[in-house]
């Protein structure tokens, strides 16, 4: 027994074991430090020393994998996805990445699986709440962003040991259907109908930026004219347009009453504009004649414009600018571009649509692929998959190949099985 009670020197970062006075083994297993730098050492107790080592051997793996629990009080789902998002999140994502996060976090996950500790947060539990959230009338979309900001929080999670798996990288996000990504690219006749009414409005050359090479909005509104060489016949993407976000300007003691978007005082809490951050994004795009016609023609017209606004024009430098300068709001753009439809007749179709059908344009012409992808800004790795997503064969090519294979099976053009059984007398 006093061979058993007898303590030893040990290295540091060695557990100790030994035998207490309340004739039970006992070991403390160094874990790290804790927030203030201080060593933290985790106390077990077993009745033999068996199954004290073996546990003490199971805790030291998790230390050195860095999956065992750290010290303090365990973080809750709620807790954790607060701090996440404001301490770790916010400082490196974009302004629409932390928007989306924010509303996923504050709608969707804290009031859904908030309450649960972090670490014996199931998947089960976040599967339940997509379900949930479909029957309350939520698109699959929106439970898959829960799905995908929930994924990335609690997988930082993981990294700094406040749990040992990640259930939402185990949960199954709900199917997604193929009617809610399907798009129907605008025919040629219809792109014409849109140029001819195009023609007759302010910032013509923008929605042919769209329509003929794929801009994304982001992408088109935050051109300035120092990203535009004319005379060479091409353009520099390096830069998107970020959508405004504003707070209220008014005083707590005189508030408008209104939100924070229509407040008469509004104070615009978002820059205008961020840089590209992939290396496709930034890239060099080639301008079609008649596209560069447009624009010398857009440039004339804006500087008429500026001279007649005088004083009240807000200087920038932006191609496409409100009637006194500065840049097109988003949410404008988005509503010019419905009206646009509706004045050209054209079914209706969302303003992303005429990216799908600029990149099919460029199938149809013939253009290598690679090509293609530098045009539409699609990275290396993920670009064979935004065709598949992006570039779509029309009817009447369809229709040609199965000439062309009938041609060759059948031996004539058009001419189908039940024509050669009926020419033989079957």
């Amino acid at each position: 027994m006093e061979e058993q009670k007898k303590r030893t020197r040990r290295a540091n970062g060695e557990s100790a074991i030994y035998f207490g006075k309340d004739e039970r083994w006992h070991a403390r297993v160094p874990m790290g430090y804790k927030d203030d730098g201080t060593p933290y050492r985790r106390h077990l107790t077993r009745p033999t020393r068996k199954e004290l080592v073996d546990e003490v051997r199971r805790l030291e793996k998790q230390r050195d994998e860095g999956s065992a629990r750290q010290p303090g009080k365990p973080w809750t789902v709620e807790k954790w996805l607060l701090h996440w998002i404001e301490n770790i999140a916010k400082p490196v994502v974009s302004e629409n990445t932390y928007d989306g996060y924010e509303v996923a976090v504050r709608v969707h996950l804290v009031p859904g699986v908030g309450k649960h500790r972090i670490d014996r947060l199931e998947p089960e539990h976040l599967e339940s709440l997509y379900r949930r959230m479909q029957k309350a009338g939520s698109k699959a979309g929106t439970a898959h962003q829960a799905h995908r900001t929930a994924r990335t929080a609690l997988g930082e999670a993981v990294r700094r040991g406040h749990a040992s798996k990640n259930a939402a990288a185990l949960a199954k996000p709900p199917r997604m259907e193929e009617d809610e990504t399907e798009v129907e690219p605008y025919s040629v006749e219809e792109v014409q109908r849109l140029l001819l009414e195009v023609n007759k409005r302010r910032n013509s050359a923008r929605w042919m930026l769209a329509l003929a090479l794929g801009l994304r909005q982001g992408e088109t509104l935050g051109l300035r004219w120092e990203d535009v060489d004319l005379d060479n016949e091409y353009l520099k993407l390096r830069r998107n347009r970020l959508r405004p976000k504003y707070a209220h300007g008014c005083s707590e003691s005189a508030p408008c009453g209104r939100k924070a978007g229509y407040c008469p005082d509004r104070v615009q809490t978002r820059r205008e504009t961020k840089n590209t951050k992939s290396r496709a994004g930034r890239r060099a795009v080639p301008l079609p004649g008649p596209l560069v016609a447009m624009l010398r023609s857009h440039q004339d017209e804006q500087e008429r414009e500026r001279k007649i606004a005088g004083d009240l024009w807000s200087k920038s430098d932006y191609v496409f600018t409100k009637p006194l300068g500065g840049p097109l709001s988003p949410n404008t753009d988005y509503h010019d571009w419905k009206r646009l439809l509706e004045d050209a007749a054209v079914r209706e179709g969302r303003l992303h649509d005429a990216r799908h059908t600029a990149g099919t344009v460029l199938m149809l012409l013939g253009v290598p692929d690679r090509v293609i992808d530098q045009i539409m800004g699609w990275e290396p790795g993920g670009a064979a998959r935004m065709r598949a997503r992006y570039l779509h064969v029309p009817d009447h090519l369809l229709k040609e190949v199965a000439r062309k294979i009938g041609a060759a099976i059948w031996g004539a053009p058009g001419t189908t099985a039940v024509d050669k059984n009926q020419d033989n007398g079957s």
